[in-house]
């Protein structure tokens, strides 16, 4: 079947949209981090997840100009090559798979992980081997029935982090933790100063990774203009989510102290809900975690086969043409969903601790330049700078959101930096073959009648 007759079917409305965003983002992360992100801040958690909030809604911003400009699934990918080359859009492209197609694989990690405590004897490999197939054959048959089951599992993490906050608020107004809702220490005590928070905002800003995977289902979209909508609530919402929670947790415990030493450095939600709640609620909010996991795997795992599928469809030869295959009836990148199926089975024989260092690369590499194309298309080829107002809106913003993006790149560990350059020199060897050494020229494949009907309404209201 024709490419060109062959689209991916537009069935997702704004909240399925959004359900995704933050399925991706997985709310209940925020008690998975506390005593991490505690012990770093010197007790002024919700300090830290508002500073992420600033720091990513200036990038959430440039993400929803662009993909009114370009309503395509290849997000940071079309924008740099429409904007920039489409050689350096390849490699954006390239560098945002590496962070794209390891999600997939650290939510089945985790499964893995969370399967073998409760059933020792069963052989990993096996958990990971159904996990696996269920979360790709879900992604395969439909995207409206992935974003409906999506949405049930994030509604189902929502509920329990409201149970939570009940329990919570009723302990403190019985005088536990700081005695008090209304207390200001969980926000700034003496003691802290801004250098804590920011190391705890460089922790807490990769919670925040998922709006931005909302781009990739900007042809699935009923109507493009949803997405932008789409990015800046979710964020918002998932935002608004960790502060409230992290604000109560806070309150409750202004200090690790009483926590033992695994949940200062890996999770400390089991405590924390078993402190609350006792071994009941110590159950329902783990179960809670591993319907936010199952929700992650869902979501991230459609929007990296969507990325794979704009680039296989700008490509040339079999292999891009695999990867830009339709299924005729179930309408979704079918070959893409099973190669990322396919990587996800990793888990077997990896641990945690390695793929993590590789991850958080691609998306700091993404968000720099999404912002930057803001700046090439709005103020350099539109010319757009006639105006203080253009001026802030073309120049200023984005290059804060740079700015933000840098603080990321600075605290960045060191074996995430290193895997990344390797991945992105596998990535550039890569181009210089399918370009022959840059002398064959890439193209774009968007729907062109489509984008100049956007477009043409996005820049009359920019003049």
């Amino acid at each position: 079947m024709a490419q060109s007759t062959n689209r991916l079917s537009r069935s997702l409305g704004l909240w399925a949209i959004v359900g995704l965003g933050l399925g991706y983002m997985t709310p209940t992360v925020i008690f998975d981090t506390f005593g991490i992100v505690s012990d770093e801040t010197g007790g002024v958690v919700p300090t830290a997840y508002v500073l992420a909030l600033v720091a990513m809604m200036f990038t959430a911003i440039s993400y929803g100009r662009m993909t009114r400009i370009f309503p395509s699934a290849g997000s940071a990918y079309t924008y740099t090559s429409e904007t920039m080359s489409p050689n350096l859009g390849f490699l954006i492209g390239w560098s945002s798979l590496l962070d794209y197609l390891l999600l997939p694989l650290v939510n089945a990690l985790i499964i893995r992980s969370y399967m073998n405590a409760f059933f020792p004897d069963v052989p990993e490999w096996l958990w990971v081997v159904v996990y696996v197939f269920g979360i790709t054959t879900m992604c395969l048959l439909s995207m409206t029935n992935t974003s409906r089951v999506n949405g049930l599992l994030v509604v189902f993490e929502v509920v329990l982090i409201v149970v939570f906050l009940f329990l919570a608020g009723r302990a403190l107004t019985s005088g536990g933790g700081n005695g008090t809702l209304f207390s200001t220490d969980p926000f700034w005590h003496e003691g802290v100063h801004l250098g804590l928070v920011i190391t705890g905002a460089t922790i807490v800003c990769f919670s925040f990774i998922g709006f931005d995977a909302i781009t990739m289902y900007t042809e699935e979209a009923k109507s493009p203009n949803t997405v932008p909508k789409a990015i800046v609530l979710a964020l918002v919402i998932g935002g608004s989510i960790f502060f409230v929670a992290a604000w109560f947790t806070q309150s409750l415990f202004p200090t690790m102290s009483g926590f033992s030493e695994d949940a200062l450095q890996n999770s400390a939600l089991p405590e924390i809900a078993f402190k609350v709640g006792g071994d009941l609620f110590k159950i329902l909010l783990t179960s809670a975690a591993f319907a936010a996991t199952v929700a992650s795997s869902l979501a991230s795992h459609a929007s990296v086969s969507r990325l794979l599928f704009v680039m296989g469809r700008n490509g040339k030869g079999p292999l891009s043409r695999q990867f830009a295959f339709i299924h005729p009836t179930w309408r979704t990148p079918a070959k893409s969903v099973v190669f990322v199926g396919a990587v996800s089975l990793l888990a077997i024989p990896f641990n945690l601790d390695f793929i993590a260092a590789m991850i958080n690369f691609g998306a700091l590499v993404a968000f720099t330049f999404v912002n930057l194309t803001v700046v090439v298309y709005f103020a350099y080829r539109k010319r757009l700078v006639s105006s203080m107002g253009q001026v802030f809106t073309n120049i200023v913003l984005p290059m804060l959101g740079v700015a933000a993006t840098v603080v990321l790149w600075v605290n960045l560990s060191p074996d995430s930096l290193h895997y990344g350059l390797v991945w992105f020199g596998i990535g550039f060897a890569t181009l210089l073959v399918i370009t022959r050494f840059l002398r064959r020229p890439l193209t774009i494949t968007m729907d062109e009648e489509e984008i100049a009907e956007v477009r043409g309404e996005v820049e009359a209201l920019e003049d």
